[in-house]
């Protein structure tokens, strides 16, 4: 029986990936590419020749069961987003759990996301947080803020740059235009842009221009008020 990996690629900057993401790219027989013409540059970038299969969003329900059998016949297999760690608002969970059912060994290597930069470099706090990835475009997303709008954690997002400055808006609606956030885009590249302020400062900074990029959204969560200050708030 062989084996699946989870190899999380970078986010932009083509030296972050890890050596050991290295050395099991160097030893795998199949790579899973979310996009093989992107996962193509890194093996390049590497000096490695491998058997790309394409497995992403639209094709991984009727992949998934192909890929079981190639590793339950002694194949050992890789699975790689175009940027950062499978499963995280890309495709992994389904291959990670039919492996699981069907008793294949399963290894995910530590590396990079997106979140962990964008979260740290807001200066919120980390102690405790949410990560929300991709809200829904329709059907659930006015749901999916109501169920937040009580959120003290520190709350992530990720976006697209062509939706940036409506979701940002959207939020001051919701949390109000004083709401702290931080937007970062583009991590580890070189046009990286990390900008800090209220929902309104967000905004008027977007909307000055065209957005382009990977987008991280960081909220600051609700705060809490102490029983002195909900006390006095009472007694107004």
């Amino acid at each position: 029986m062989g084996k699946l990996y989870l190899v999380p690629t970078p986010i932009g900057n083509l030296d972050d990936i890890t050596l050991r993401a290295i050395k099991v790219l160097q030893m795998v027989d199949i790579v899973l590419a979310e996009d093989t013409r992107t996962t193509q540059v890194l093996l390049k970038h590497l000096g490695l020749e491998k058997r790309l299969w394409s497995h992403h969003k639209f094709n991984e329900h009727a992949a998934v069961e192909s890929v079981v059998e190639t590793i339950l016949g002694g194949e050992t297999v890789a699975l790689v987003s175009d940027a950062g760690t499978p499963g995280i608002s890309d495709p992994g969970f389904l291959l990670v759990r039919t492996c699981l059912e069907h008793g294949v060994e399963v290894e995910t290597l530590p590396g990079p996301t997106a979140f962990v930069p964008a979260l740290i470099n807001s200066g919120f706090s980390c102690d405790r947080f949410c990560f929300e990835g991709f809200l829904p475009q329709k059907k659930g997303r006015s749901k999916r803020l109501q169920q937040l709008l009580e959120e003290s954690r520190t709350m992530i997002f990720y976006e697209s740059p062509y939706r940036l400055v409506k979701t940002l808006t959207q939020f001051a609606e919701l949390f109000g235009v004083d709401r702290e956030a931080a937007v970062s885009r583009e991590l580890t590249k070189k046009f990286e842009e990390n900008v800090r302020g209220t929902l309104q400062e967000l905004i008027d900074h977007f909307s000055a221009g065209e957005v382009k990029g990977e987008i991280v959204i960081v909220l600051s969560g609700k705060s809490r008020k102490s029983k002195h200050e909900a006390d006095s708030d009472d007694e107004e």
